[in-house]
């Protein structure tokens, strides 16, 4: 396999990791903040697998689609700060699914189904070893009270 190959495969590698995590992380978190990290995550995911390929056929499209890509990226991230500090304020939490009413108007609230109620888990009593031959007898001073430290 020749480098220039086994560059490009490590890269596309790592850009396929960074965009996985990302999307792990869009879908599995409901705070707006995470979310949003996780998207930039993807998107810098992308951006590596541009710049990789754009190294591999030494062509600067990639590198360009990647400056603009940042550009965007920090626009955004200033108008998501601002909406989220706003909505903040709103609702005082960063739970997406309290902010409902951003919903189009012909659009019905998306309900969460409810919790099942487990019932109260018993005490777990853990196995005990049973102690092997005779305890030796220690006078209570020594236990109780250090002379030294």
């Amino acid at each position: 396999m020749n480098a220039e190959v086994a560059l490009l495969h490590n890269y596309l590698i790592v850009g396929a990791l960074l965009f996985g995590i990302g999307l792990v992380g869009f879908l599995s978190r409901r705070n707006l903040i995470v979310m949003f990290l996780a998207v930039e995550m993807m998107l810098q995911g992308v951006s590596l697998s541009l710049v990789a390929w754009g190294r591999y056929y030494n062509d600067f499209g990639g590198q360009m689609l990647v400056l603009f890509i940042i550009a965007v990226a920090a626009c955004e991230a200033a108008i998501a700060l601002a909406l989220i500090v706003m909505l903040y304020r709103r609702r005082n939490s960063l739970d997406v699914v309290l902010w409902h009413e951003l919903r189009e108007d012909n659009q019905p609230p998306v309900e969460e189904p409810p919790l099942s109620q487990l019932p109260p888990e018993a005490k777990v009593e853990w196995p005990r070893l049973v102690p092997a031959g005779r305890q030796p007898e220690i006078p209570p001073e020594e236990t109780d009270y250090r002379h030294h430290v």
